[in-house]
């Protein structure tokens, strides 16, 4: 007998001494002849129980592995994710003197006036954009660009809409305050920049395989209670008592953890690209309005007779600003009139291009809608409504509110914070359960082992290549995924390969 022969026996002899019971195999554990009698589930390509039986030991040797490599990365994703779960109230409390008034008035100022006012307080900044205020105690942003500031940031100077007083000014990123934009940075590359970016990715194309293949593993346990598949044994104690845990709230949060997962690969830098490239064959591309001004009207605005012609290097003659403006005022007026009117964001014309003016209410009932609006006349020239979107388009963008915390609120933010949770609790209960499979009759300090290798050799050759080519496919459709597979492959070979050259000399 071999020592890893030995190995194995005292580590079955320590978890049946530990967990007395016939609840069916552990997850984690080897799979012993007799568990494999017991699998209950059937199908598959080795007909009745024998594909289950078969592919269960794969599962579990990537369950394990996934679980002990990939564990720190998803812990660390779900703790920053859960600081980010509670930034939207945190923000609120935080800043709440630049987000609203002293005393709500009986009516606004003119937009005009407040954009005014905010230029007259950062004379160097250019106003690009202005959102009105959305609720009754709420201020004006005036969004500016500013010479120094960081890519992707701007300077945004709040408002006050009844008296125009300046509120104060902060450096923004979007719709995120200083808080809420350092902690979504944090969350997606811990600080690092670009190269930490491959973090939150490898957490996100993960989470999605270790949590399918373990709610597969704990469906397909058997038990004497079917309530025991949703809700924790009671009457269970030691490492069965934990695996209870792990299980049962592993099944409440698959769906939200899988839902994560895949929204998080669509702000990733490699499946991102792929998931972009895929969506826009499909025809699911976001679309946009168009705001440019058509060659005529910017001729009439002083645009002449070059206005929208070629050069001769291929290259289209850049459009002027237009020589009349109706104003803000009447461009928001227009927006109104033509139903756009919730949660307003209006960016100011540039060259060759209207105003626009959109609505940002990602709350459920949704109000997306968005408008361009000919500066010269309050024309509006286009207009694009959220039900007119591509099915795929909108369904990427719920996904994406869901993901942030937008969709339903407060409840959607204190759920996102429940999964966070769920996550440390599942990976610090997969870490017990590893400690707890320990041969306890060795003196020296050891902790439990993986299933054993081999298990591949047993599946059907009809399971066998689909799911190799399953498993390629993905791999190259998530980098991250791909890349990291293949290193276990070749560190568990390398450590196989080891193993077996010591075991004669133990023998």
């Amino acid at each position: 007998m071999s020592l890893d022969d030995l190995t194995d026996a005292r580590t079955r002899d320590a978890e049946s001494a530990a967990e007395p019971g016939p609840d069916g195999p552990a997850e984690s554990g080897p799979a012993t002849p007799a568990d494999t009698a017991r699998a209950p589930m059937t199908g598959g390509a080795g007909g009745g129980a024998a594909g289950w039986a078969a592919l269960r030991p794969l599962l579990l040797r990537m369950h394990f592995y996934a679980g002990l490599l990939i564990a720190p990365v998803l812990f660390l994703a779900a703790a920053t994710g859960l600081l980010y779960a509670g930034s939207w109230q945190a923000e609120r409390i935080l800043y709440s003197h630049e987000l609203t008034v002293d005393r709500v008035g009986e009516a606004s100022v003119p937009l005009g006036t407040q954009v005014k006012a905010a230029k007259a307080a950062e004379p160097q900044g250019k106003v690009v954009g202005v959102w009105p205020a959305p609720e009754a105690d709420a201020t004006t942003r005036v969004i500016m660009e500013e010479p120094g500031l960081e890519e992707g940031k701007t300077l945004t100077v709040f408002v006050d809409p009844y008296t125009a007083e300046v509120r104060g000014r902060l450096t923004t990123s979007g719709d995120a305050l200083p808080l809420r934009a350092w902690l979504s940075e944090f969350h997606a590359s811990l600080q690092l920049g670009e190269f930490g970016r491959n973090y939150s990715e490898l957490a996100a194309s993960w989470l999605w395989v270790v949590t399918l293949g373990g709610l597969a593993l704990w469906i397909g346990r058997r038990r004497t209670r079917k309530a025991l598949l949703v809700v924790p044994d009671r009457r269970a104690t030691g490492r069965r008592k934990t695996l209870s845990w792990h299980g049962s709230i592993g099944l409440w949060a698959a769906v939200g953890l899988v839902g994560l997962s895949a929204t998080g690969l669509t702000w990733s830098k490699y499946a991102g690209e792929n998931i972009g490239q895929l969506q826009d064959r499909l025809g699911g591309a976001t679309p946009s309005v168009a705001a440019q001004l058509t060659p005529g009207a910017a001729a009439a605005d002083g645009g002449g007779e070059h206005a929208g012609h070629v050069m001769p290097d291929g290259t289209e003659m850049t459009m002027p600003m237009p020589a009349t403006d109706i104003g803000i005022d009447k461009a928001v007026a227009a927006a109104r009139a033509a139903g756009v009117t919730e949660s307003l964001r209006v960016t100011l014309p540039a060259k060759g291009k209207g105003y626009v003016v959109k609505e940002a209410d990602k709350t459920l009932p949704v109000h997306l809608d968005s408008v361009a609006v000919d500066p010269a006349d309050g024309r509006i020239m286009d207009e694009l409504r959220f039900a007119d979107y591509p099915l795929l388009a909108q369904l990427t963008r719920f996904g994406i509110d869901l993901h942030m915390g937008l969709t339903f609120g407060i409840a959607n933010q204190i759920a996102l914070a429940a999964l966070a949770v769920a996550v440390m609790f599942l990976i610090v209960w997969g870490y017990r359960m590893w400690w707890m499979r320990r041969p306890t009759k060795d003196r020296a300090l050891s902790v439990g082992r993986a299933q054993p290798r081999g298990a591949w050799r047993r599946l059907p050759v009809t399971v066998l290549l689909p799911f190799a080519c399953v498993t390629a496919v993905v791999g190259w459709f998530v980098p991250l995924l791909g890349i990291s597979l293949l290193a276990f492959l070749v560190l568990d070979v390398a450590l196989g390969f080891a193993a077996r050259r010591r075991a004669p000399k133990a023998a």
